[in-house]
């Protein structure tokens, strides 16, 4: 994409709301629990805030994890505009040869509509195969659809399927002409996730920005039209954005985080304040409408656990609360200054620094094995079936400005990486561009005289490992650790010795 047409801007006073106010929300997001990475707040079509934490800026892609969820429903809702599918079709008519024989009765009322709401009546998902849609369509649906929820990811990744099976394209080269070549979404920088037979991972893999996101609910903020041209038909945009399927249940498993209880569109949340619909992927990555205000806010954040993840909500909806009527407010060129400045210098935070152990020379350039487990930066997807490529041995370099991390995995690839012990983070562009993920930043400090803690933070995620190197004579261990939401158990220490 060669243009991108920015955004009318205003200063949030012309539409009603004051700097202060904002000032005091973004106060409350540092706050609270969470790792803030951008920001965006647009009302009556004016942009009036964009702030990004660094190392995050407005234009590197974040995992999106299920906020993809609506980019795969909206190819759906684009092939329903354009009269290639029907909501009310069947699965087992869109996919005969992967269906069983004798399909169940529950199974044979199955459609497109049931998938898109969360209501395939399935009490579980399958993962990721050769023949993923197959298992698909013989996972038992217990419940008749429609009547029961279950958050379904491989359910959302067969909307792309859906997509493909009637058109031959799969997500992203269908929605590059119809969504994002026109509502301002450069392909060229969205990455995808795919599953064993090459299908884009519609239930959580798309690497993209926070203004891409931002667009893509603009569009149903607008009722489906951009810039004139319809692009979701008025109808489907009306079901998407509404309860379609009512999400109680989501308390028995994620009962700390309540915006999840109040109904489900198509892959799209319904919102505690009137009218109010989001986008939402793990780990707090939120895009939110709400109509009542003529306001769109779109999040990019580390979220850890639902707990934090809903935090970031409530504080939305106390932001949102003091927001009173449409009416522009006096100029306040203190206030709006005292904004600019903020915006201007976000930053997650430094990194601690002590650069300095007796420990440096002895073990700098010496070669260690590891005997155990899976220490590598390249950890695997369950999503996709991706297992961790461990490490098998590794060196530390070290020098004025840190050291380099050499090593060899056990599939024999072969890495350096450099981490900073200066107080700062050093960037590494790793593997080809190709890669989902290529920028890895690096920092480290002696937090004993044996005892090396490292971070390694692929930026364009949510997540940071943090390995706590311990040394004792010729011995090493690491205690490793990551913030992913999909961290289901603290890994065994690792162990090792010089060789």
């Amino acid at each position: 994409m060669e243009y991108r047409k920015p955004f009318d801007k205003a200063r949030p006073e012309e539409v009603g709301v004051s700097s202060d106010l904002i000032l005091e929300y973004i106060d409350n997001l540092e706050r609270s629990q969470t790792e803030m990475h951008g920001l965006m707040i647009m009302r009556h079509n004016k942009m009036i805030t964009e702030g990004w934490w660094t190392p995050y800026g407005p234009n590197i892609r974040h995992g999106l994890q299920s906020h993809t969820k609506t980019y795969a429903a909206t190819a759906v809702g684009i092939a329903y505009t354009e009269g290639i599918l029907k909501l009310d079709e069947r699965l087992i008519d869109i996919f005969p040869d992967e269906s069983p024989e004798d399909p169940s009765e529950n199974l044979k009322l199955l459609t497109v509509r049931d998938v898109l709401c969360m209501g395939c009546g399935m009490d579980t998902m399958p993962f990721n195969s050769e023949h993923w849609i197959r298992d698909f369509m013989h996972t038992p649906v217990n419940h008749k659809p429609g009547t029961t929820y279950m958050y379904n990811s491989t359910g959302s990744t067969l909307l792309g399927a859906i997509v493909r099976k009637k058109t031959g394209l799969g997500l992203h080269d269908y929605l590059t002409p119809r969504l994002f070549n026109k509502i301002g979404i450069d392909p060229d920088n969205l990455r995808w996730m795919c599953m064993a037979d090459g299908m884009e991972v519609g239930g959580g893999g798309l690497y993209a920005t926070t203004e891409d996101n931002f667009r893509l609910m603009k569009l149903y903020a607008d009722g489906g039209v951009w810039e004139g041209e319809r692009i979701l038909a008025e109808d489907y945009v009306r079901l998407a954005t509404t309860n379609q399927n009512d999400s109680a249940t989501e308390s028995i498993n994620n009962p700390e985080a309540s915006d999840n209880f109040l109904g489900y569109g198509f892959q799209i949340w319904m919102c505690k304040p009137n009218r109010a619909y989001r986008a939402d992927g793990a780990m707090g990555q939120f895009t939110i409408v709400l109509p009542d205000l003529d306001m769109e806010i779109a999040i990019t954040e580390t979220a850890v656990g639902a707990h934090w993840a809903q935090s970031t909500l409530n504080i939305t909806w106390d932001f949102i609360e003091k927001i009173k009527g449409d009416a522009p407010l006096a100029e306040d060129d203190e206030a709006y200054g005292r904004l600019t400045r903020k915006l201007a210098r976000l930053n997650i935070g430094n990194p601690a620094c002590q650069p300095f152990s007796p420990l440096t020379a002895k073990i700098s350039g010496q070669k260690f094995k590891v005997q155990n487990g899976d220490l590598t930066p390249f950890g695997g997807n369950f999503m996709i079936g991706t297992k961790p490529d461990g490490i098998d041995t590794f060196s530390l370099d070290f020098d004025n400005y840190g050291f380099v991390w050499n090593f060899t995995t056990r599939s024999g690839r072969t890495e350096k990486i450099r981490f900073s012990t200066n107080g700062t983070r050093f960037t590494n562009m790793l593997g080809t561009e190709k890669d989902l993920t290529q920028l890895y930043l690096g920092d480290a400090y002696w937090k004993e005289d044996n005892v090396l803690v490292m971070h390694g933070r692929w930026v364009e995620t949510c997540i940071q490992d943090t390995y706590n190197l311990v040394f004792e004579g010729d011995k090493f261990r690491v205690d490793f650790d990551n913030n992913s939401a999909f961290r289901f158990f603290k890994p065994e220490p690792i162990f090792g010795e010089k060789i």
